[in-house]
């Protein structure tokens, strides 16, 4: 494909390096592919047999082992950039991709920066300066106070005083924190002084920054985001909102798009909000403005994520816009070339995210050989993923497998979907989270659309646990299709053990006899 539709941009380039591994990495490059420009993809070592180095029109090692001398690399990388003649680097989410000095340094370096300026990634990075440039810019936040002190006797005595002003129950949450790290909840005043403490060497640890401010905790909430689009020309759009609520220790699990409780007004203001935000940083390419809305109706800014997110795939369903095209586009200075109004809302789309961990054991980290991988086909079936069959799962990265989404005409067509689907996707020889997915895409509440925060603790607050499924018909299915054994056995037994495998509709032999004649 030519590279026509970069004429009249200010920055153009022919040549991306991807500075991440995996699905996104993947993902990044199926998109240079449609618009004709050539891919570089970076890996460790331990990538080397990796579907996006495959993929990738070039590939590079790093050297080193660590992430630290790898992914997180800066300097090494902009040298790849240069030996590799590199004209923009993407950085996807994830590693780099919130990290102000990469932009920084990439910007320096005289490449195309594919993502928004150094200055509103830091501006965002910062939570207290983000809710400080959100009630300037009129957006609501939710009610709390920053503290500015670091040294710790002074913070601790501020955090104190702040907490009596804002009230119980509250949370305590790092400026520079992310994924969950440096929040403590507090119910009782007597807990504020400690769990500031714990909060600020938890933040200090992780990002190098033990600031913690003071936040009203707000319960039975929804978490729903706000995605935008915005180009060098100062035109900014929204396209509509995702829900987010489905999480697990404040990391998603499901989301979908539209909210099935957010009206047409209420996406209006809120997609207003979210425009306000990013022009408050004059922000540009793709991004999120996250919000949390009350049962009420009300809504208070959270954060805003700086980059493209891993739940954009319902996004581009919804509104029929490649996200990453978008940001490919945008980079190269060209305008939006659309306007609000051109934003459509087209059926349902639902994301589950497909996990190598075992949520029969608190949901821990699970590794070995994907001995099968089997995903599932079908109209209105999609899955992004940085894997195939005969791939290792190992400890070395996030066990995020996949992403499977699917998009219908309605909720209830999404979610039926949604469940056959899973039902057809066998992955063996390691242990995944779709049993649990199954149950989670099948509860009554969440069919009925009543999904907030603490939707897995309330539903499951003693934890979940498989009851269809027995790890010895599992086990025996998967040495079974190693073997070729699976071929020779017959499910029409009358034995108690043949019943109970021919009834039991997560049955293994039934789908690997279907799917593997």
């Amino acid at each position: 494909m030519s590279l026509r539709w970069m004429e009249g941009g200010s920055r153009p380039y022919t040549k991306v390096l991807i500075a991440n591994r995996g699905e996104i990495a993947c993902r990044i490059i199926r998109a240079c592919r449609e618009l004709g420009l050539k891919s570089v993809a970076i890996h460790a070592a331990n990538d080397r047999e990796s579907l996006f180095v495959e993929m990738a029109d070039q590939a590079v090692e790093l050297k080193g082992g660590s992430l630290a001398e790898t992914y997180l690399n800066i300097k090494q990388i902009l040298e790849i950039a240069e030996n590799t003649q590199a004209g923009a680097i993407h950085p996807g989410f994830g590693f780099l991709s919130e990290r102000s000095d990469f932009a920084n340094a990439v910007q320096s370096a005289g490449l195309v920066w594919i993502g928004p300026s150094a200055q509103a990634i830091e501006s965002m990075g910062d939570k207290m300066t983000a809710r400080r440039l959100m009630r300037k810019a009129g957006v609501p936040v939710i009610p709390g106070e920053e503290i500015d002190e670091v040294e710790e006797q002074a913070a601790l005595a501020a955090i104190h005083e702040a907490s009596q002003r804002v009230g119980l129950p509250l949370m305590l949450k790092a400026s520079a924190g992310g994924g969950g790290k440096g929040m403590r909840m507090v119910d009782d005043f007597s807990e504020v002084r400690g769990a500031a403490m714990s909060a600020r060497r938890e933040a200090l640890s992780a990002f190098g920054d033990g600031r913690v401010y003071v936040e009203r905790m707000i319960t039975s909430t929804r978490h729903i985001e706000i995605q935008i689009l915005a180009d060098s020309f100062g035109e900014v759009i929204h396209l509509c909102e995702r829900e987010c609520s489905v999480q697990r220790r404040h990391q998603k699990v499901l989301e979908e798009a539209p909210s099935p409780v957010v009206s047409e007004n209420l996406r209006a203001q809120m997609g207003a909000a979210a425009v306000n935000a990013a022009k408050a940083v004059s922000y540009e390419g793709a991004g999120t403005v996250e919000f949390l809305v009350t049962p009420h109706g009300t809504f208070h800014f959270l954060e805003m994520n700086t980059r493209i997110q891993v739940e954009h795939p319902i996004t581009e369903c919804i509104t029929g816009i490649d996200l990453v095209c978008e940001q490919l586009r945008i980079a190269a200075g060209l305008p939006l070339g659309r306007e609000q109004s051109d934003i459509k809302v087209n059926g349902h789309a639902i994301e589950v995210r497909i996990y190598a961990e075992d949520a029969n054991n608190g949901f821990l980290p699970a590794t070995g050989p994907l001995a099968v991988w089997s995903p599932p086909t079908g109209p209105g079936i999609r899955l992004d993923s940085g894997v195939r069959q005969g791939d290792e799962v190992t400890p070395s990265y996030d066990p995020m497998l996949a992403k499977l989404v699917v998009h219908a005409s309605d909720r209830k067509a999404a979610i039926r979907r949604m469940k056959s689907a899973l039902s057809e996707f066998i992955i063996l020889g390691t242990t995944t989270n779709i049993d649990f997915l199954q149950d989670l895409i099948s509860h009554p509440a969440y069919r009925a659309g009543k999904t907030t925060t603490d939707f897995i603790e309330t539903n499951w607050p003693n934890g979940w646990s498989n009851t269809q499924t027995s790890l010895e018909v599992i086990f025996t299915a998967a040495i079974a299709q190693t073997s070729g054994i699976h071929s020779k056995i017959s499910i029409s037994t009358d034995t108690q053990f043949g019943d109970q495998i021919r009834n039991d509709p997560m049955n293994p032999f039934i789908r690997i006899g279907r799917r593997f004649p």
